[in-house]
């Protein structure tokens, strides 16, 4: 058996060396605070702050499982002022530990987040964007066969001292639809496709509703067919032919999707973006629509 060095031994080998005796203050009291010293620097800054920083959440739903465990992707950033150089960024991941470990992720409780990241950063404003993977349970239509479906959520909260909050919620919810050309041209079947309705709404502060239902709600009502996690010969027999019996270009369902959130009155504006993945084409088929109240 090979004779190895001590581990000591082995990490100077490959490059590691004692550490220093430093002359730096190692007490947080005494070291210097370069983002908090005042001076001109030019211009504010709108946003600044960090990113990518994923953590565990709970959220509730209107949908079984009703409260559920995700992993959120977090981007928290505040203005600044002039007068300062920086912001801790520290406080940010700090806030976000300290918040998120006893509060379930919403919109109000993002607003409540936001407004303490601008006042622990003596700032003006702060914007909290969170992504995350929503699971809903999915029955299939004719066995009844239970399965996992999921969509993916993004939340956005801006808060300003003198402005209030303005609050954006996205879902990205798949879809199948089948063209209606195809079937009206055909002598037999039709061609179709998955499809993705992609809506972001912006909504009333004082709406208390589970925006992740209702928007799921108006992306699948309005397709040719949902999607199931689990399928057995019936259910497929059920979902062609009720696909075959809606048949929907983009244009017919961005329009019916438009219709649904425009009723609805704690929504005051939308973007929908509609796009199928063409099963007869190597291009996708897209629509876009915004409306403001």
């Amino acid at each position: 058996m090979k004779q190895l060095p001590p581990k000591a031994e082995r990490h100077r080998h490959f490059g590691s060396v004692d550490p220093i005796v430093g002359t730096k203050p190692t007490e947080k009291e005494k070291m210097p605070d370069l983002q908090n010293k005042p001076d001109d620097f030019y211009f504010p800054i709108q946003q600044v702050g960090i990113s990518d920083v994923k953590y565990p959440v709970m959220i509730e739903s209107d949908l079984a499982p009703t409260t559920q465990t995700t992993t959120a992707t977090f981007a928290m950033t505040t203005s600044l002022e002039q007068d300062f150089k920086g912001i801790n960024m520290s406080r940010l991941t700090e806030q976000l530990h300290v918040y998120f470990q006893s509060h379930l992720l919403s919109l109000e409780s993002l607003r409540e987040f936001s407004a303490i990241l601008a006042r622990e950063m003596k700032q003006q404003a702060a914007d909290v964007q969170v992504q995350f993977p929503w699971f809903f349970t999915k029955t299939s239509p004719s066995m009844q066969k239970e399965g996992m479906a999921h969509a993916d959520i993004t939340y956005n909260v801006h808060f300003d001292e003198k402005e209030g909050y303005t609050s954006e919620i996205t879902m990205r919810a798949a879809v199948t639809t089948l063209c209606p050309c195809s079937k009206e041209i055909s002598e037999y079947s039709a061609h179709n496709q998955r499809g993705f309705v992609t809506m972001t709404v912006r909504v009333a502060e004082s709406a208390d509703v589970d925006w992740k239902a209702i928007l799921l709600e108006a992306a699948e009502s309005n397709a040719s067919s949902i999607l199931y996690p689990v399928l057995k010969r019936p259910d497929e027999k059920a979902v062609t032919e009720r696909a075959y019996e809606n048949p929907r270009f983009v244009e017919d369902l961005i329009r019916l999707v438009a219709s649904d959130l425009y009723e609805h009155e704690y929504i005051q504006s939308f973007d929908i973006e509609c796009r199928n993945e063409e099963s007869i084409h190597q291009h996708d088929a897209i629509a876009r629509l915004s409306f403001k109240k």
